[in-house]
């Protein structure tokens, strides 16, 4: 059995395991497709924490100046620090360099258009095929450009939020727990904390790239911050990952709730202020319809990827969208899934309610979500979805991204990942055992056609 490669180049970008299939030489040419793709200007580019973060930076430097960009450097930062940027410089384009919620061992470029926006489909495919031509853009070293540090960028990023939404009420000091991870959220979530008037606990807040736990905020990740909320007795922990776009809750009883509650929470406080429409993706809990139906308001689904997702909530004029990943994407302050924002908005929530995250849970529907990987080569993937279509024919199937199929007990869906060598399942019921039921016999389908 060939193993599964450590190389993805999609339209989400590209990612690999440093050392084995992600190259100095590579890095530096997908920085050169890209400029060409972009034009001469300024390209924003930040990075997470990763311990490889310099050794790509420094080869996607090497890149961009040399096809005449101009780079405009925020060292760590997160990705949704780079997307403000973007727009707020006028830039001709970003780059953030991360691998997110992968192993240690890995690490990415994710490419973002000049409306701070990653690339979509279309875009995608025109910078994969410069990249591919090796046709790029080569000016003269009178030409070149230096690269120049920004070092504002996390305080602009703050007084976004703030201006937005300002400070938490008076009504009562807010006790919080905050995980970074050790990653790019490390220094600016617990100031943000501060500025929104909490009183903050910060636990892996050492931005040196080092993994004090899984990458990924769920809740098998999570132990260390359920326990920090509990012995502080703290109102709620907040989970970032390493590039701090996404965000997981822990309650006051220090229970993680799933990273799916985060949108849910956020857009009911969004809602209840500015009623109107609302995007998520298709994996995303249908708990989220119940919250969008209280308030009047159209909720509309788009394939998997915050490129998808914003290109929805552009069309709708969405007031709030999201993934069920723990992305929100709350347009008026930065259009690009924050945690930060997650953060402050979730936050006023619980203080202008003066209820805590588990009465808020209270009156939401039952609901029980379970999610499962299974390595899987890409080109395995259409053999998969083939199987699950027909074993599942009689039920309606929306096959917009992977196919998801709603049956009498809930939906469930099976895709392949675009940022991994792995087809995702995920099954949404109210009960447990029904949930549960739907993955295992998904999974069957899966390992048979696997051979595993």
């Amino acid at each position: 059995m060939r193993a599964i490669p450590t190389l993805k180049i999609s339209i989400s970008g590209v990612r690999g395991v440093v050392g084995e299939s992600l190259s100095p030489t590579l890095l530096t040419r997908f920085a050169q497709a890209f400029g060409t793709y972009a034009g001469t200007g300024p390209i924003v580019m930040g990075r997470d924490t990763r311990t490889s973060g310099e050794m790509v930076r420094q080869a996607v430097v090497a890149g961009l100046i040399s096809s005449g960009c101009r780079v405009v450097d925020l060292d760590v930062c997160p990705v949704p620090t780079v997307q403000l940027l973007v727009r707020r410089l006028r830039a001709r384009g970003g780059i953030a360099i991360t691998a997110s919620h992968n192993p240690a061992e890995w690490n990415a470029l994710k490419f973002i258009n000049s409306a701070g926006l990653f690339l979509a489909a279309a875009q995608a495919r025109q910078l994969l095929d410069i990249y591919h031509q090796g046709e790029y853009v080569k000016v003269t070293g009178t030409e070149m450009r230096s690269v120049e540090p920004s070092t504002g960028a996390l305080d602009l990023h703050i007084d976004a939020i703030m201006d937005a939404l300002g400070p938490l009420p008076n009504t009562r000091k807010l006790r919080v727990v905050v995980d970074s991870c050790n990653g790019a959220g490390s220094i600016v979530a617990p100031r943000l904390l501060n500025q929104l008037g909490a009183e903050v606990i910060p636990i892996n807040v050492t931005p040196d790239g080092l993994f004090p736990r899984g990458a990924e905020p769920i809740a098998e990740n999570l132990g260390a911050l359920c326990r920090a909320v509990v012995e502080h007795g703290a109102d709620i922990g907040f989970a970032q990952d390493m590039d701090a776009d996404r965000l997981a809750v822990v309650s006051e009883r220090g229970i993680a709730i799933g990273e799916e509650y985060t949108l849910v929470l956020a857009a009911r406080y969004v809602l209840a202020k500015e009623p109107g429409p609302i995007v998520a993706n298709l994996s995303t809990t249908h708990v989220l319809d119940s919250v969008a139906a209280n308030f009047g308001c159209p909720i509309h689904r788009s394939k998997i990827g915050e490129a998808n997702v914003t290109e929805e909530m552009q069309r709708h004029r969405a007031v709030i969208g999201g993934e069920g990943n723990g992305g929100v994407i709350y347009p008026r302050i930065n259009f690009a899934r924050d945690s930060l924002v997650a953060m402050a908005l979730i936050l006023h929530l619980l203080a202008e309610t003066d209820g805590t995250v588990t009465d808020v849970l209270s009156d939401l529907p039952a609901s029980f979500m379970i999610k499962e990987k299974v390595g899987c080569r890409s080109d395995k993937i259409g053999k998969v979805l083939k199987a699950v279509r027909e074993k599942y024919a009689e039920w309606p199937i929306d096959t917009r991204d992977g196919l998801k199929v709603t049956v009498p007990e809930g939906w469930f869906l099976v895709r392949g990942s675009n940022t991994e060598p792995i087809i995702r399942l995920v099954a949404e019921s109210q009960t447990d055992e029904s949930a549960r039921r739907m993955i295992g016999e998904l999974q069957i389908v899966v390992r048979e056609c696997l051979g595993h």
